[in-house]
Parts: structure tokens; sequence; C-alpha cells
């Protein structure tokens, strides 16, 4: 969709980009955005994040750069747009009947996200630009704090299923009924940092096997406990929160 033109009225709503994590109308407000990330994105990709210009992304989105200064302010704004559209989407955890499968599966998606040149490029240069620019990083870390939150439906499956423990050795506590909680959030995480840290810190190759063995370090890790966290039972709806 790089190029792919978007006429501009100069009547887009609002003046400026709502911020990060707001819902945005469709229709053609909607078309200009994805035009914009789109050519935000080809842009990182071709250029890295200090060769960005809004010039560039004028000229491959077909978005008057007037337009675009009114609206996103700055490159910074346009890259943190493009990290917060990412998340907009309906992007959903594996869902194979088992919690090792889900692991896998999750894994596995890591390494195809991040090596398959059809969309690797893209992805590792969104990364890189949160190293150079504070709001980006920002945008960076909402989008995969989203992300997690809704992998966390992997663990609940896998806690009702009983693969794990959610409730051993309750005790009392000043009259409320004290509980043993799954982390979700850092048992998801558990799989993917390995991963993420062979790409972009020690820059070592990735592949099925080094995901096999994030997912088995993180069952065993979870197996043994590892993310089990004092926490209070939810009376309400009986989940642990």
């Amino acid at each position: 969709m790089p190029d792919e033109t978007v006429p501009d009225s100069g009547r887009d709503s609002g003046g400026t980009a709502p911020s990060p994590g707001t819902r945005r109308p469709g229709g053609r407000t909607a078309r200009t955005r994805a035009a914009v990330r789109d050519a935000v994105l080809a842009g990182l990709t071709e250029h890295g994040y200090p060769g960005l210009t809004v010039e560039y992304v004028a000229a491959h989105s077909g978005v008057h750069k007037t337009t675009l200064y009114r609206r996103w302010k700055d490159i910074e704004g346009l890259v943190a747009d493009a990290l917060d559209l990412a998340g907009e989407d309906s992007w959903a955890p594996p869902d194979t009947g088992s919690l090792e499968g889900d692991l896998r599966a999750l894994a596995q998606e890591v390494v195809v996200s991040f090596t398959d040149p059809a969309v690797a490029a893209s992805g590792s240069a969104m990364i890189a630009a949160a190293f150079q620019s504070e709001r980006a990083a920002d945008a960076l870390r909402d989008y995969y704090t989203e992300r997690f939150a809704r992998c966390e439906a992997l663990v609940e499956r896998a806690v009702r299923r009983g693969e794990l423990a959610a409730d051993p050795d309750a005790a009392a506590e000043a009259g409320a009924a004290p509980h043993r909680c799954v982390d979700a959030g850092a048992l998801v995480r558990s799989v993917s940092a390995p991963l993420f840290f062979r790409l972009f810190i020690t820059r070592e190759p990735v592949d099925d096997t080094v995901a096999e063995q994030a997912v088995a370090a993180t069952l065993a890790a979870a197996h043994a406990g590892a993310f089990t966290v004092a926490g209070r039972a939810d009376t309400s709806s009986g989940a642990s929160s």
C-alpha cells in the first residue's frame, strides 16, 4: 500500500493526531493513517530512523507534508502513531488446546516475524527507532504491553485446564483469603525474552531450535512455580487477577 495515493483535502478531523491508545474513526481518516503508516515503515526500512524525513513520508503516502506537520508534528509523532496503529489489529494469541502448544506457536511467530524477509525488516526498523527516539520507545512499550496482555488468555486457559496450579497452599490473612496465582504476563514474556535477546542484543541467529529451548525453559520454570505469586481471590468471579 505504500504507493497508493490518498487525496488530501485539508479537512482531516481534529487538526492533530489523537494520543496513542485511543480509537480513531474509520473511513477516509483511517485510510490516510494507514497510508502514512505504510510510508513510515517503508522509510524506516529503507533509511533507518536518522534518514526518515517528513518529505519522504509525504512522497510515499500521497498526504501533503503540511497535513503531516499539522497532525503528527514531526518524525517522532509519525513513528509513534505508526506503532500505535499497528497495535489496533485483531491479532489473538494461539489456541492449540495446550499450554505447550500455545507457547510453541507463540515462539515460532516471533521467529518468523524477525527472520522472514517479507516482514522482518519493518519490525526490526521499528525497534531500532525506539533506541533513538523517546516517543518511539514509549509507543513500542505500549504496543508490547498490549500484545502481552492479549497473551495472558493462553495462561488463563492453561489454569482452567489444570496444566498450571493457581491456588496451592492457601492461608488466612487479615480476614481475607489469599491465594497463589500465575503471573501470566511474566510467563509469556519468558518465552520471547531469549529470542529478542539474540535478535537485538547479541545479534545471533534464531530458529525453531532456539524457540523450542525458550519454550522448554519457560514450561520448566512455570511448573517449578517461578511465575507463581501471591494474590487475592476475586470473590466476584472466582478468577485470579
